[in-house]
């Protein structure tokens, strides 16, 4: 992908589309056509190590971040999902990744806006409610679907989710995998505002505009300080994502990934199990 000169710093990446909408602004596009913009094993490394860079970015006061063609991200594919519950090496490099991504995120001084369309799910999902400010259309649909797969709620989802909506919201989504459209997720405190389908990007360029245009001391102090009440919360987040892991090497998740890609309900191993 060709980049403007203010933009080499990110020739590495070559799995997200970036731009400049206006000055200041980074826009960062999740784009793998014809997939819902599902994040495979590049995409999710880049997601992973693009953040760093971003803070490092001298041209960025603000960035958005969106999914290409309507649709925010159908989450890891499911090449890499069994992948992980084969090979070990593979499995503790994404563990890595999943972590960092969390946490570089977090540590990013950027404001960052996500503009949710369509599908937000898994490592997509992680990206959209890590944001700072997110804007998600009145027909976007976010679900956490890790229990569903068989594993643990990993990711992102012990950090953040009893931090925006409660701890009984948090609960009964992540436990059920029930799909949240934006007007609730809006009405539960999840995202930031729900808007019609067709100006969730508008409104989301809006917003990274009048940050950019701000007190970047300022804003990037106050992120910081908000950021401690998730930065206090790592060892919840770092035990959730271990025990994910965990997951992709038991039976539960190779019935989930036949349940997904039979389009029916998982018939999960019944009877006690010590854990």
């Amino acid at each position: 992908m060709q980049r403007s000169d203010d933009l080499r710093r990110y020739d590495a990446f070559e799995r997200v589309r970036l731009d400049r909408p206006s000055e200041g602004v980074l826009r960062l596009v999740l784009d793998t056509p014809g997939r819902l913009n599902a994040v495979d094993r590049q995409l999710h490394t880049e997601l992973c190590d693009i953040w760093p860079v971003i803070d490092r970015d001298p041209d960025t006061r603000a960035v958005v971040v969106h999914g290409a063609d309507g649709a925010f991200s159908a989450g890891g594919d499911l090449e890499m999902v069994r992948a992980m519950t084969d090979d070990a090496e593979y499995r503790n490099a994404v563990f890595r990744e999943a972590r960092q991504l969390v946490h570089h995120m977090i540590d990013c001084s950027a404001p960052v806006v996500s503009a949710i369309e369509g599908p937000a799910v898994g490592a997509g999902l992680a990206v959209a409610l890590l944001a700072d400010i997110s804007v998600a259309g009145r027909s976007a649909r976010l679900i956490d679907g890790h229990t569903r797969l068989g594993v643990a709620a990993g990711d992102h989802a012990a950090v953040i989710w009893p931090l925006l909506c409660g701890m009984a919201k948090a609960k009964y989504y992540l436990l059920t995998c029930e799909t949240l459209r934006g007007e609730e997720a809006e009405r539960i405190g999840l995202v930031s505002r729900c808007v019609d389908d067709d100006a969730v990007l508008d409104t989301a360029l809006e917003l990274a505009e009048r940050l950019a245009a701000g007190s970047t001391t300022a804003l990037r102090w106050t992120k910081y300080s908000l950021n401690n009440w998730l930065r206090d919360a790592g060892p919840i987040f770092d035990a959730s994502a271990a025990m994910e892991m965990l997951g992709f090497t038991g039976p539960d998740v190779h019935e989930g990934i036949a349940a997904i890609e039979g389009k029916r309900p998982p018939d999960f191993m019944r009877g006690s199990i010590d854990c």
